[in-house]
């Protein structure tokens, strides 16, 4: 995202790049980042919800309007919970919760194919 961030930006486009994985976004020059500290995949907020998600939507048009230097980062205040032990089992699978992954696989397919059923959602 980054490098078409910066391609679009040489095109007089001016762009916001929003993401979890700081090191990455800098180190390819995002003319513009807003940076929250959550598990890949979730950064525009934690899923469900809204309230945090439009503050982030809003920090990222604040971002793009008042941003004064080139590759400028900004972090949400936002913490995925209290103590940050995520990081410890993110993506971790092993025999002690690979019942409760399955299980939760199994709920979020199922929630996928009503909202699809019931038109929220994209038809594949």
């Amino acid at each position: 995202m980054s490098l078409v961030a910066r391609r679009l930006e040489a095109e007089g486009l001016p762009t916001v790049v929003a993401g979890s994985a700081r090191d990455i976004v800098e180190q390819a020059g995002a003319p513009r980042f807003l940076f929250t500290d959550f598990p890949l995949g979730n950064p525009m907020g934690k899923p469900d919800d809204l309230p945090m998600q439009r503050a982030v939507l809003g920090m990222a048009l604040d971002l793009l309007q008042n941003a004064t230097m080139p590759r400028t980062t900004v972090q949400t205040p936002f913490v995925w919970n209290d103590d940050h032990r995520w990081r410890q089992n993110f993506m971790r699978v092993d025999d002690s919760n690979r019942a409760q992954l399955a299980a939760a696989g199994e709920a979020r397919k199922a929630k996928q194919e009503l909202a699809k059923q019931d038109g929220r959602a994209r038809k594949i």
